[in-house]
């Protein structure tokens, strides 16, 4: 074996042990969520259960309101995508028409991606209690409809798009709209599908502004539903985990699925 080879295998033999080591939590999870209450306290502790069963889960959705914040959460998802479609159309807007002061405000929107979240919530708290929508759904949707790296991300791409096939339209007698939706959408859909994976984990995961905005536990979330899991039951380990297993499971799924449309999506945007 050639010295090239043996650290071929070394580093390969290498990255597999460490990503196992790296998945020993997430395997504990995902056991720990059939766990019953007394198998917690065995000593040596167990990987996966000895006697599985599906209590953590019938509790997570009978007692504790999940199903709730699983609608809410599939809400917020269903007008994230909506906001995908705005985010198009103003990345098509930035790259192919003229207008006074494009650049200018495509600068703007970008250096809004500069700033911290964490700053422009307070303004945007006190905008959206101006309008009377705090705890309401609307208040929770609304400040996240549209995003600049989403602006940015359709632009980068609608500007490979030859301006010859949109004249040919134009003289078709095919309006803007039409266009948008029968000739952009269609040929856009590698960076549609990679915004909405992107879109899908980000809505998924909504925390903090549903937790700030919601004073009604109706109106919670699945992530904030499941930091209620470490008041009131942080000793019931297997509700917790049932309620973690249901939140990254399906992002881990969808992943698995379409982490090469979402490497794509980085080099389509020019991004490194």
């Amino acid at each position: 074996m050639t010295a090239r080879r043996l650290e071929k295998v070394f580093m390969t033999t290498l990255l597999v042990a460490g990503g196992l080591i790296m998945m020993i939590p997430f395997i504990w999870m995902i056991g720990s969520s059939f766990k019953p209450a007394n198998e917690f306290t065995a000593v040596p502790p167990t990987i996966f259960p000895d006697q599985p069963t599906l209590d953590n889960y019938k509790r997570l959705f009978l007692e504790m309101d999940f199903l709730v914040y699983f609608q809410n959460t599939m809400t917020i998802v269903f007008w994230s995508f909506i906001g995908l479609l705005l985010n198009a159309m103003a990345g098509y807007a930035f790259a192919k028409f003229e207008f006074p002061g494009r650049n200018k405000m495509f600068y703007l929107v970008l250096a809004t991606m500069m700033i911290p979240g964490q700053v422009t919530m307070i303004p945007v708290y006190l905008i959206v209690n101006a309008m009377g929508l705090t705890n309401t759904m609307t208040g929770i949707v609304l400040p996240g409809l549209v995003g600049a790296f989403g602006i940015f991300l359709f632009r980068q791409f609608m500007t490979t798009i030859p301006m010859d096939l949109l004249e040919a339209a134009r003289l078709d007698g095919a309006g803007e709209i039409k266009i948008f939706f029968r000739l952009i959408l269609p040929i856009a859909k590698p960076v549609f599908a990679v915004q909405g994976i992107l879109t899908f984990i980000g809505a998924w995961n909504s925390f903090l502004w549903p937790l700030i905005m919601a004073n009604d536990d109706s109106l919670y979330t699945l992530s904030v539903g499941l930091s209620l899991l470490k008041g009131e039951h942080g000793t019931d380990f297997g509700l917790q985990m049932a309620g973690a297993a249901f939140m990254v499971v399906p992002i881990i799924i969808i992943f698995s699925f379409f982490q090469k449309h979402i490497i794509e999506g980085y080099t389509i945007s020019g991004m490194k």
